[in-house]
């Protein structure tokens, strides 16, 4: 494991001083790790997604073109206005 050095306000470090029950040390690596994970899994999640954008398109390209005219069919029939 590595270490890091954290800067903090003097008043902070005098109100962590006052909790001395928490490990200050472990809550903060908690956080770091938490984080890490959640940023990586969010950028996995975005790769993923970029990946994806060709079938994406083509399944919008494919609605559209499903859709097109409809609207006049609907109009013809009386159904819209």
């Amino acid at each position: 494991m590595v270490s890091i050095t954290l800067s903090v306000p003097e008043d902070v470090k005098e109100k962590m001083n006052k909790f001395d029950e928490i490990n200050w040390s472990g809550f903060i690596r908690k956080c770091i790790t938490e984080k890490a994970e959640e940023l990586t899994w969010k950028e996995d999640m975005f790769n993923k997604l970029k990946n994806e954008r060709e079938v994406i398109d083509w399944s919008v390209k494919l609605a559209r073109h499903g859709r097109k005219g409809r609207f006049e069919e609907l109009k013809i029939k009386g159904l819209a206005k």
